[in-house]
């Protein structure tokens, strides 16, 4: 932390600047409070939405008097910040709450769940990394290419991830039996080849998103003027590209590609149900129909913490790569 400090003719009068303190409020403060807000807000709406818990957990049947004792059991006739601040100390204790389906702890339902949808969102992220800068890469450079990639990508971001998983299973998993129909596997070798054509059917439209980005900003610069006056100068492309050309438009294919990794966790919750795969896009949807709020609310949670997490990192980066942003700091 760097601290300046002037005075004036009038008198010892000090100007203190901290810069450390404004980059501990953008990259700890700020993304907390997201959190918090966002979390508050799943919470009261969850509170909101139709139907009764209770109900769901005792069924039609139950006198009065018990629902009554399960209401208070639950802590359901609190006022919705005293419910939030219970939440919220056994979240950051660990304590999710209890599953109103199950009858276990949320936290216990997560644990072997995470593995299997991370796994997914990891595989996701190396294919559209892969194919997005790559096709992107060639559509940026290439004019004759260039018709064929923004084809490609238009197709793909115009299929939606549900149709792309009904075409993969019906083409490569029934068809041609090359893979699996559902599930997630049992070993570490089993579960990636299972998880093969979800990966897939997830990365399809954010490849083509991110390829279409890529292969704008590459366009853009290559086009610019001092590109055009290296080459005719001429420089070796190879540098004009590395320096000029790739530097100028990484900014906005970090943002691109940073957005893209943030919305995965959340586009599992359609893939997953399709696919038979029990992560926690599953288990969210699962709990949504039985109406099992605490495992809702921590699912949700959950993905929106990812989200701001890794747009902090992505606003971190961005910082790192253009020197504008730092002097505007």
């Amino acid at each position: 932390m760097s601290v300046s400090t002037s005075t004036s003719a009038g008198g010892a009068r000090a100007k203190v600047r901290v810069p450390g303190l404004a980059m501990t409020m953008t990259y700890v403060a700020g993304p907390l409070a997201t959190i918090l807000c966002a979390s508050f807000l799943l919470f009261a709406l969850l509170g909101l939405a139709p139907g009764d818990p209770v109900a769901q957990l005792l069924g039609p049947h139950a006198s009065d008097a018990a629902r009554a004792a399960t209401r208070s059991r639950l802590g359901l006739d609190d006022p919705l910040p005293v419910r939030y601040w219970h939440w919220l100390t056994g979240a950051l204790h660990g304590d999710l709450g209890t599953s109103l389906t199950y009858r276990q702890p949320v936290s216990d339902l997560l644990a072997p769940r995470l593995l299997t949808t991370f796994l997914l969102v990891g595989m996701s992220a190396v294919l559209i990394l892969l194919a997005g800068l790559l096709l992107g890469g060639i559509g940026g450079t290439s004019p004759r290419w260039r018709p064929l990639v923004n084809a490609l990508t238009g197709l793909g971001i115009a299929v939606p991830a549900f149709v792309a998983t009904t075409i993969l299973i019906a083409v490569f998993a029934v068809n041609l039996g090359w893979f699996p129909t559902s599930g997630a596997g049992s070993g570490f070798t089993d579960r990636l080849w299972h998880l093969v054509l979800p990966a897939v059917a997830l990365s399809i439209g954010y490849a083509a998103y991110l390829a279409q980005l890529t292969s704008s900003a590459i366009g853009e610069e290559a086009g610019a003027e001092h590109v055009l006056t290296g080459r005719g100068r001429g420089l070796p492309r190879a540098l004009i590209f590395r320096r000029h050309i790739l530097r100028n438009a990484a900014l906005p294919i970090l943002t691109a590609s940073g957005l893209t990794m943030a919305g995965l966790v959340a586009g599992s919750v359609v893939v997953e149900p399709a696919f038979g795969i029990d992560g926690i896009g599953s288990l969210l949807i699962k709990s949504v129909s039985a109406k099992d709020y605490p495992v809702v609310t921590a699912v949700s949670a959950l993905i929106v913490t990812v989200f701001v997490v890794v747009t902090t990192l992505l606003d971190a980066g961005q910082h790192l790569l253009d020197p504008r942003l730092r002097k505007g700091r």
